[in-house]
């Protein structure tokens, strides 16, 4: 590795640094995965790069990698075999103390042979310019870089939040069966048990789930997102319809943690919405909410999820702002689109970047919300306002009011211009 690799990994961007460190490392000490446990970290104190062999579920925790900080602190290196993702792989832990609070880096290694000394040395140099370039940033944190540690900040608490509510459910289920008094010792004491057994290992589950807290399959998030919302819905005259990723929406793409986190909560906050909005239709007649559908799917470099219903068409992004969804998805560098129509429901369409966000001016596109980017797409394939409405079903003034905001956003004049940007920044799919 000479200085042009180095001054590539320190020039990278917040969210590349990693990746960027490994293929730096990668010729020199071959490796498979690489974790870092950095507390001057300004986004998060834990992130992974790479894949572990074997068992397609198995992750890389933060318990595992505070196991090896020790031996790594002591010599500044460590090497040898170490239980990662559970299985003994031969690794390289690299600590840094160029800051208070030092760093962990733990490279999962392809070879059991040692890690030559100039290697070595180097890998260690390096690691520690990355160190306090993150120190750096942390004392200097530019808004970007606050927000995505809030962002972060926010998936940890929310993983929290999560196990919190699974022991208080356990433990609000215990007291119920022990204090029920037409239940006889040995029949409470029995169900106590299974209840208590139960709650233990879905607990446990929670907790090896959540304790990497970097990446999960799209689908595994979504169908956690399902778990969490029936209970909610139990007894209310609601259909819940579901439209989880498939293979094709990228149902085995991994997402970041904060990206599932804020995704779940934004849904859950979007459904409360719609329920706690209802009203009647514009003839003054109920039009409550029967049927809400959730959809996900996973694009090249973003997750949108869908939520609509058949309720009054009432829902205003102002109902939303009070449940902090759009605060949520800016942090992630996320967008929000609102699509109220009267008589016929709602449609809230979250937009996350699976990677660092976007600053605004660096796509044209990039201020126009998920609905307008839908009518751009149809716009740039040379459809008429008639055909649009059609294809979107959607009306053709709302069709026109989208166009409108578009040219406006856009900053040009035609709908030809408009069309020729959408081409030029890949806004009009396959």
């Amino acid at each position: 590795m000479d200085l042009t690799a180095a001054v590539d990994v320190i020039r990278a961007p917040l969210g590349d640094l990693l990746p960027r460190l490994s293929a730096a490392l990668f010729d020199a000490i071959p490796h498979r995965a690489v974790a870092e446990l950095s507390g001057n970290c300004p986004h998060s104190p834990f992130k992974t790069h790479g894949h572990l062999s074997g068992d397609p579920g198995a992750a890389i925790t933060t318990t595992e990698l505070a196991a090896l900080s020790p031996a790594a602190r002591a010599e500044g290196s460590w090497q040898g075999r170490a239980r990662i993702g559970g299985a003994d792989v031969p690794v390289l832990a690299l600590y840094s103390d160029a800051t208070a609070r030092g760093a962990l880096l733990v490279l999962v290694r392809t070879e059991e042979t040692p890690v030559p000394a100039a290697a070595l040395a180097t890998a260690r140099v390096l690691w520690d310019l990355v160190t306090a370039h993150r120190d750096r940033m942390a004392t200097e944190a530019a808004p970007g870089v606050l927000a995505q540690s809030r962002a972060a900040a926010a998936a940890r608490a929310t993983a929290i939040a999560e196990l919190v509510d699974a022991h208080g459910a356990a433990l609000s289920a215990l007291l119920g069966v022990l204090r029920r008094r037409d239940l006889d010792d040995p029949t409470a004491r029995a169900r106590a048990v299974d209840l208590a057994v139960t709650a233990l290992a879905e607990l446990r589950a929670r907790t090896d789930r959540d304790q990497a807290l970097v990446e999960e399959p799209a689908g595994d998030a979504f169908a956690r997102l399902a778990d969490s919302l029936r209970p909610e819905l139990r007894g209310l005259t609601v259909r819940l319809d579901l439209g989880p990723p498939g293979t094709e929406e990228g149902a085995d793409r991994p997402l970041p943690a904060d990206v599932a986190n804020t995704a779940r909560a934004v849904v859950r906050a979007v459904v409360h919405a719609m329920l706690d909005e209802q009203g009647p239709g514009q003839d003054g007649a109920p039009h409550p909410v029967r049927r809400v559908h959730i959809g996900w799917k996973v694009g090249e470099g973003e997750l949108r999820a869908t939520v609509r219903d058949d309720g009054p068409g009432v829902l205003r992004r102002t109902a939303l702002d009070a449940r902090r969804v759009g605060e949520r998805l800016a942090a992630l560098g996320g967008r929000l689109d609102v699509d109220a129509v009267p008589e016929w429901g709602t449609t809230v369409t979250a937009t996350v970047p699976l990677g660092p966000p976007r600053m605004a001016g660096e796509d044209p596109l990039y201020a126009l919300g998920a609905r307008e980017l839908e009518v751009l797409e149809q716009l740039a394939r040379g459809r008429r306002n008639r055909q649009i409405a059609q294809q979107l079903h959607i009306s053709e003034s709302t069709v026109k009011f989208h166009v409108a905001n578009i040219l406006e956003k856009l900053g040009v004049t035609s709908r030809g211009e408009a069309a020729a940007l959408a081409h030029a920044w890949g806004a009009t799919g396959s």
